[in-house]
């Protein structure tokens, strides 16, 4: 039987709402802390870092919260992204199971960042503010911000992690041509950065340590903002236009998925495909699963802790209530350095502790392996983060074999990997490293914020 293989929705039928599933979480996340107080935090505490309408969205419980008309007639550029049936990858697996995925790839800079970047850049420009600093781990999140920080005409600087910096140079020039000043961090720029250089000489870096350097420059001036690109409940909020518009495809395909799956940083793409349908499970009683795959040697939810701990390596975040690692963590250096981050937003946190999300970590080499296994029957080069979610979608899909079970599955494709193939390359000549991470470690990191706790 002939299946269609793209479902495209018109622009018409883009949201006009991202969706807030603060409104429907039986247990709402506990509340950012001052580090100093051990008290919630104020929308007041915050000015200095972030922009106004950010913050109300970050605090907001309210379920709907409209896309500006300006934002989303950006997102028409390359939005809606296709619901694609992964019917290749179906005949490869010899699976009864049935695989979609939602293609954020097709972004200009190939991944779903640009859904939060473009309103972030939108409502700090509307503030009045003239130049946003950031972190990059793989320079997803730093070449998307940096084609929205352009188009609003704010000055930019990204601190990418260095061992990014030096396995990704064309992210680098993309950020470049995009008009960013981009640092590998940690840098000899920032204080903080200087502070780590002499403390771990020949560090590879760490997202921990490139957001203390973003929060110090926006600290320095009042008409510089922070900006981040996962983690906080008002990325979250603008991701859900990948779930939402997934729902409607789901709808046109006459499917509706038992179990969605997507990869596991801090939490942007996950959120944005399975809080919409995790809405379903809150109103409707829906029965549906949500996967988060993460790196097995950055393994936050499935081998952290759940404490109050900083978001950043030197302390200048809030407290956040995270599944974590411990804020001094340093991982591995794996090719997916956008999963190389030491906790999980607060959301997914809390969906995590009440048994609402699972979660799987997996080892480089099985990632790689399931990348290839997908662009050779479907035709695109999946991100090294991505792989992760091809991964466990095809762990479910030999599962649905064993049994005999037409499951079906939908995964986030949140990018593409065409400027990562020194990572494929390394791959295929046998030298990837299949990196873990001893558990003694682990339980060092979170010792020492053990004291952070109110």
């Amino acid at each position: 039987m002939k299946t269609t293989k793209k479902i495209v929705l018109p622009e018409s039928e883009m949201p006009r709402y991202w969706y807030n599933v603060l409104a429907d979480m039986p247990n709402k996340p506990l509340p950012p802390l001052n580090p100093k107080t051990r008290k919630p935090i104020t929308p007041e505490e915050l000015e200095p870092i972030f922009a106004k309408a950010l913050i109300e969205q970050e605090l907001s419980t309210e379920r709907w919260i409209e896309i500006p008309d300006e934002v989303r007639n950006l997102y028409r550029i390359y939005r809606p992204t296709p619901l694609v049936r992964a019917s290749g990858l179906e005949k490869a697996l010899d699976t009864p199971a049935k695989i979609y995925f939602k293609n954020e790839s097709v972004s200009p800079v190939g991944s779903h960042k640009l859904n939060s970047a473009i309103p972030q850049a939108y409502f700090n420009k509307i503030q009045g503010v003239t130049s946003l600093t950031t972190e990059t781990g793989a320079g997803q999140w730093g070449s998307a911000l940096s084609v929205a920080a352009k188009h609003f005409g704010l000055a930019l600087k990204v601190y990418m992690v260095k061992v990014s910096y030096e396995q990704k140079p064309y992210r680098k020039a993309v950020m470049n041509t995009y008009g960013a000043q981009v640092f590998a961090s940690p840098s000899d720029t920032t204080e903080i950065g200087r502070k780590m250089r002499a403390q771990f000489p020949g560090t590879s870096g760490s997202l921990g340590m490139a957001i203390s350097e973003a929060v110090e420059e926006a600290m320095k001036d009042p008409n510089t903002k922070y900006t981040l690109g996962s983690v906080l409940n008002h990325v979250m909020l603008h991701q859900t236009i990948i779930g939402l518009e997934a729902e409607k495809q789901m709808e046109l395909a006459g499917d509706y998925p038992d179990v969605v799956i997507a990869c596991f940083g801090g939490g942007s793409n996950f959120g944005g495909i399975t809080l919409p349908f995790l809405r379903h499970k809150f109103v409707e009683g829906k029965d549906i699963r949500l996967v988060a795959a993460e790196p097995a040697s950055c393994p936050k939810l499935t081998r952290g802790q759940f404490y109050y701990d900083f978001g950043d390596t030197e302390g200048y975040t809030p407290l956040l209530p995270m599944y974590t690692l411990g804020h001094d963590f340093e991982p591995a250096s794996i090719h997916a350095g956008g999963l190389r981050y030491h906790g999980a937003g607060s959301i997914v946190s809390q969906l995590r502790k009440d048994g609402l999300v699972e979660a799987v970590d997996i080892k480089q080499k099985e990632t790689f392996e399931a990348g290839i296994l997908f662009a050779r029957s479907e035709g695109i080069i999946p991100a090294p983060e991505s792989t992760h979610a091809i991964a466990a979608t095809i762990r479910e899909a030999l599962k649905a074999k064993e049994e005999g079970k037409e499951t079906v599955i939908l995964f986030n494709l949140s990018g593409h990997g065409l400027i990562d193939m020194t990572a494929y390359e390394n791959y295929l000549s046998g030298k990837l490293e299949n990196y873990d991470v001893p558990q003694e470690d682990i339980d060092k990191s979170i010792d020492e914020i053990k004291t952070l706790q109110p």
